[in-house]
């Protein structure tokens, strides 16, 4: 029972989090009822899977914003911001629920009583009229009666699973005139049978007036473990046809699939009833023609439109830490494979090189493969903040709209999990700071309503996450006076307007001229710069005064294993990321000398600056004659690492250093070669620092 309790939990954060985007995309489309089904259906399964787990505070909750959205769906009540206001809010204190029954803490339940109370204020009374003084509306005429043909075919392992059909069966019935019939022929002999096994499916036709959506939500908890297809045969717009077609028994079950053209063809030629002409002929079972015997009645009353068919989702769910402990596993084969390559080419045996190299195929397959499953789609997370810019919007007086592109981006689960803070700050300010009030902007001649634009592109091995906005943009000679005030630089220091603008990111900077709920403490942006940088990312802020503002974040695919350039400096060996490598050149003594101690490379008439590694780790063994400058690619410029010697690329399975070498600023992690040697991993955005 726990374990099905914690994969409710699990269910149920994800069906909040669909919530809240479905109710968003429903204030823009108010008219969506495609939306307001998933609303609906989202609210049915918390309610329905909470009660039957012993979450009864849940349930009962969520009942009650069922019932206004089932009114919604009939059309009785109106989707209104009021009503997605309310329903956010309903969202958030189920969430809060679902918290405490993991924390133990306490929730205030007055605050689910009062939106209870102002839900039911949205009910219109039974006499048409609306509470509180409302404008009443006319009666709503009878709802439609709608002809269904349904086949549930139930999976074979159904029953394992704890679900009986029969009820479903019976609440089928409860929905109106149906009739059911049973298909037997798939039972096997005794011998060949599954005790446990269901070898049954059943076709049915139903006319009601509850509508699709009610007969849907019969099946809602089995729509992974059957096959169900839910047809439209007639609603009452086709009884103004002026002529009303008979389907024929043939027809009926050549569109089913049961029979084909050929076969009904041959048996038309004999004077017997078709049906028993094909129940003779071993062509059609007798279930599968008793079935359309009574769909022929039921259409004989009504007529046939379309069809629609109920979607098939399958997915199996794995505790991330499985797949961490996976991805950790994975990195160790890496590890063993490297030294058996290593092994192999030393002793120079042909059948171990051959082995090795199918190992180290496989090991590639497999560290790939096991990477990509930990991969997510960031449109997830961007989806959550649609709700953040729309409150603080309105909170602030401001008209602001979200739009996001590249939601499709992957990025691994632990970037993204570790992304959306720093995320968080930055939309803040764009909103508090950025968008300027819908009269300023209109004053400015710009468009009263503000844009905030978030997009993900993939980048080489890295992904580029890009947050632009349209506001005032940053004002350099603000930020210049306050970084003065505040001995961040010096007043007649001489900088560019990129390096001014990039001052916002150090400690305890603010432009606010008030605190307040949202900014002004000096705190956020160096947060955000300290959270990329733990991630290996990088930050880059374009701004122009008047015109908006773009931050880049430039971040990692991965933080398990990566693509390394192995380096030599001294006796040591380091790691450098191989996705910023531009390219690898010498460096003699006698270019050295001419660059007179300057640190600078001409490479095709491109002036590089470079920094010696052997310097800034102190490294005094004498450098040979010749080295290697690794050209590489960081805060859009190029520069160059020198290093002893370059050994070639190695997958780099990264390991922290542990909390004796946590003062080693300019080092992201280590890892291990073949030969057991220890690499250190070198963070170049650090050093250029």
């Amino acid at each position: 029972m726990d374990a099905h309790k914690q994969a409710f939990i699990e269910e149920a954060y994800e069906l909040l989090a669909e919530l809240e985007r479905s109710l968003l995309e429903l204030e823009d489309n108010p008219g969506d009822m495609a939306m307001v089904g998933q609303v609906f259906r989202a609210m049915h399964t918390i309610k329905g899977s909470g009660a039957m787990f012993g979450f009864e505070d849940i349930a009962a909750f969520t009942h009650n914003v069922e019932n206004v959205f089932d009114q919604v769906r009939s059309g009785t009540i109106p989707v209104t911001r009021e009503l997605v206001n309310l329903t956010l809010t309903a969202r958030d204190h189920i969430r809060e629920l679902l918290d405490a029954s993991v924390s133990g803490k306490t929730v205030n339940e007055s605050r689910g009583v009062d939106i209870v109370l102002a839900l039911n204020r949205l009910v219109p009374l039974e006499n048409g009229g609306i509470p509180q003084g409302g404008k009443g509306e006319e009666k709503k005429p009878a709802p439609d009666m709608v002809t269904y043909r349904i086949r549930f075919k139930p999976h074979q392992d159904l029953l394992a699973h704890g679900t009986n059909p029969v009820l479903l069966l019976s609440e089928l019935r409860d929905l109106g005139d149906c009739a059911v019939t049973a298909h037997t022929e798939n039972i096997p002999v005794l011998e060949d049978m599954d005790p446990e096994g269901l070898y049954i499916f059943w076709d049915a036709v139903l006319t009601t007036d509850k509508g699709l959506n009610a007969v849907r939500d019969v099946f809602i908890f089995v729509e992974d473990d059957a096959d169900i297809t839910i047809e439209t045969i007639l609603d009452e717009d086709d009884f103004t046809s002026a002529e009303m077609p008979r389907p024929k028994l043939g027809e009926i079950l050549l569109k089913h699939g049961d029979i084909s053209g050929e076969a009904l063809h041959q048996a038309l030629g004999s004077q017997k009833r078709i049906g028993e002409i094909l129940v003779e002929e071993k062509i059609a079972s007798r279930a599968s023609v008793t079935a359309a015997l009574t769909e022929q009645n039921q259409i004989r009353k009504r007529l046939e439109q379309r069809g629609e068919s109920a979607a098939q989702i399958s997915s199996v769910r794995v505790p991330s830490e499985k797949l961490d402990h996976l991805v950790d596993l994975v990195g160790e084969l890496v590890t063993v494979q490297a030294r058996l390559s290593q092994k192999a080419a030393k002793q120079g045996d042909p059948d171990l090189v051959a082995i090795a190299e199918d190992v180290e195929s496989l090991t590639s397959g497999l560290r790939d493969n096991a990477m990509s499953i930990r991969m997510l789609q960031i449109g997830t997370t961007f989806a959550t903040f649609k709700r953040l810019v729309r409150d603080l919007s309105g909170e602030l007086g401001k008209r602001i709209e979200l739009t996001t592109a590249g939601g499709e981006t992957e990025l691994d689960k632990t970037v993204i999990d570790q992304l959306k803070d720093p995320l968080v700050h930055i939309i803040r300010n764009a909103v508090d700071h950025a968008i300027e009030k819908p009269e300023e902007r209109l004053a400015a001649g710009k468009d009263a309503t503000g844009t905030i634009q978030l997009s993900a592109e993939h980048s080489g091995a890295h992904v580029l996450i890009r947050i632009r906005d349209d506001g005032k943009g940053l004002d350099p000679q603000v930020i210049r006076k306050k970084a003065v005030e505040k001995g961040l630089i010096p007043a007649d220091a001489d900088l560019e307007e990129n390096e001014i603008q990039n001052l916002i990111f150090a400690p305890g900077f603010s432009t606010a001229a008030a605190i307040t709920d949202l900014s002004g403490r000096g705190v956020g942006m160096d947060v955000v710069k300290k959270s990329i940088e733990n991630l290996r990312g990088a930050i880059d802020l374009v701004s122009r005064k008047g015109e908006g503002t773009t931050i880049t974040l430039k971040l990692p695919l991965t933080l398990a294993i990566i693509d390394g350039l192995l380096v030599q400096i001294g006796e040591g060996f380091f790691v450098l990321p191989l996705s910023s490598v531009e390219e690898c050149v010498e460096l003699t003594e006698s270019q050295r000398k001419s660059s007179k101690n300057g640190n600078i490379l001409n490479i095709r008439g491109d002036i590089v600056p470079y920094v010696r590694l052997r310097d800034e780790y102190d490294i005094r063994n004498k450098p040979p004659a010749l080295e290697h400058v690794v050209i590489m690619e960081t805060f859009g410029k190029r520069v160059g690492f020198v290093v002893d010697r370059v050994i070639g690329g190695h997958q780099t399975v990264i390991k922290n250093l542990g909390g004796a070498f946590r003062d080693a600023k300019d080092i992201s992690g280590a890892t291990i070669l073949g030969d057991g040697t220890v690499a250190l991993i070198i963070d170049v955005n650090k050093i250029m620092e």
